[in-house]
């Protein structure tokens, strides 16, 4: 059957989640455990009050899960290192019967970094793949939902130090990549961006994700972060990314309009220059959900978000206690499209 990954804007069932479980280096202490609970919990209920969301949680966790998610929530077992979704979880496709698949990418902790751990995560994508009822897909790709996007007519958003990081995916070259996007998730043209932001390849990052730098809200157009300020290691990687996609097209041969989504004004944190953005939002029935920061360009990145989603309420969480983790709210969260087909997680 040929499998299609639609656009994150198509009508979905439901979004998948992981709970932050003890022992992994979001909660390497209670007081940050809580912080990144409660930040994974805005998320989920803010979520929650649009469409169902579902929640893996580690079967020693389910109990503290309960003080932090409410009835609302729904809670799944399993074992978990981390909480990850979009990257450790499966990317779901449509067949052309409607019926719902789940891509297992191979995950192997994000280009096996020294901090990271997936003797549990490596399994999850399967595993909500079977709760969801979905056709199983492997994919011997090593790479995670946070380093592709899609517009569902045949394009895919990646960056080459992801997809070709020698951590990964060392015997692949840019055409066997391609190949299997083309079997996987129905992209028959692939957009190459050299590389995602400063801070993703610091401690904690994931050395490449698109979903930082870059989304279609709709075919033919393409927001991207922008850094305006020089002083930012960040303002030629986005000036990179822009030109790139200025003189690219799409799977239709259609020229990118090119949206730009101003950084936050905030800088720095106390590590580092931060990788705050505007561009990895979550779309769901209706609404937005976008990360914001307390920042002056908050106003702006959601006039900007409206515009490019008509009829969608940008809902803004405050996101700064996810990106100390390494990631905003589109990482912690996976879509899953409604299928022709359709079981709930519950029926599973």
């Amino acid at each position: 059957m040929a499998w299609r990954m639609p656009a994150e804007t198509a009508p979905q069932e439901r979004i998948w989640m992981a709970f932050p479980p003890a022992g992994s280096y979001i909660t390497d202490s209670p007081s940050v455990a809580d912080e990144t609970r409660r930040a994974w919990s805005r998320v989920a209920h803010t979520v929650a009050e649009i469409e169902p969301v579902t929640m893996v949680v580690d079967p020693a966790e389910v109990q503290d899960a309960r003080r932090y998610l409410s009835s609302a929530i729904e809670i799944v077992e399993a074992p978990l290192n981390d909480a990850w979704m979009r990257d450790i979880g499966p990317s779901f496709v449509l067949g052309e019967d409607g019926a719902l698949g789940s891509v297992e990418w191979t995950f192997n902790g994000w280009g096996q970094q020294e901090w990271a751990r997936w003797d549990k995560d490596s399994a999850i994508g399967r595993t909500v793949g079977q709760l969801a009822a979905a056709c199983s897909i492997p994919s011997a790709l090593v790479t995670e939902g946070g380093a592709i996007h899609v517009d569902g007519e045949g394009t895919v958003l990646v960056t080459r130090t992801s997809l070709l990081d020698p951590a990964r995916n060392p015997a692949l070259t840019e055409s066997d990549i391609e190949a299997e996007f083309a079997r996987t998730v129905g992209a028959d043209h692939v957009v190459w961006l050299p590389r995602s932001l400063y801070r993703d390849w610091q401690t904690l990052g994931s050395h490449g994700h698109v979903d930082m730098i870059a989304a279609i809200p709709s075919p033919g157009r393409v927001l991207v972060h922008s850094q305006p300020d020089t002083a930012h290691p960040d303002h030629l990687i986005t000036r990179e990314a822009i030109e790139v996609l200025r003189a690219g097209h799409d799977a239709a041969g259609r020229a990118w309009d090119v949206i730009e989504l101003p950084a936050p004004k905030m800088m720095r944190d106390d590590q580092d220059w931060v990788d705050y953005n505007y561009v990895n939002h979550l779309v769901v029935n209706g609404a937005v959900i976008a990360c914001m920061f307390e920042d002056p360009n908050d106003d702006q990145a959601r006039e900007i978000l409206a515009d490019a989603y008509p009829g969608r309420e940008v809902i803004a969480v405050d996101a700064r206690g996810i990106f100390a983790g390494g990631g905003g709210i589109h990482c912690i969260t996976q879509q899953q499209p409604r299928a022709r087909t359709s079981k709930t997680a519950a029926q599973s």
